[in-house]
């Protein structure tokens, strides 16, 4: 009786060839993403000489702060003013820079925030409008003090 041929071919698996497959196609697409071209940020943009020049024709008032609970039973700050459009210009969105400060008067947290929407109606000429601006993830060294508000963009209405 003869002994059965023993085939010299190795079987490969499989499953450890598509993991390889998966993760190299994974490492290709996060390659891709991260190398590609991003719009500049509009909160590093800087307002036109002619936002800049209507910057004294807006005036923030009665602002005050307080803190609240969400749902999360998080603390949420919550920033609440007006604005007043004292130009003669129809105003689509007003952003503005608010800054916190640490104990130590250094700078420790900057967020840009819309304080009028293009998705509402404009601010119009001698217009007065309520704002609401939460903020629920400050840091722990910030002093407790109002933000400084820094007007950083307007975009006039056509």
């Amino acid at each position: 009786m003869a002994a059965p041929a023993v085939s010299s071919k190795k079987k490969i698996p499989i499953a450890p060839l598509i993991a390889g497959a998966a993760v190299l196609i994974a490492l290709i697409g996060a390659l891709v993403y991260l190398n590609k071209p991003r719009p500049p940020s509009p909160s590093s943009g800087s307002a036109s000489p002619e936002a800049k020049a209507y910057v004294s024709k807006l005036e923030l008032s009665d602002i005050g702060m307080k803190a609240t609970e969400n749902f999360m039973k998080q603390q949420v700050i919550e920033i609440e003013g007006k604005i007043t459009n004292k130009g003669e210009r129809a105003l689509q969105s007003v952003d503005v820079f608010c800054i916190f400060y640490a104990v130590n008067g250094s700078e420790i947290h900057r967020e840009r925030l819309a304080i009028v929407r293009s998705k509402t109606s404009a601010l119009n000429p001698g217009e007065t409008r309520p704002f609401r601006l939460p903020f629920d993830s400050l840091p722990d060294g910030w002093n407790q003090a109002l933000p400084r508000m820094v007007i950083a963009q307007i975009s006039f209405a056509s």
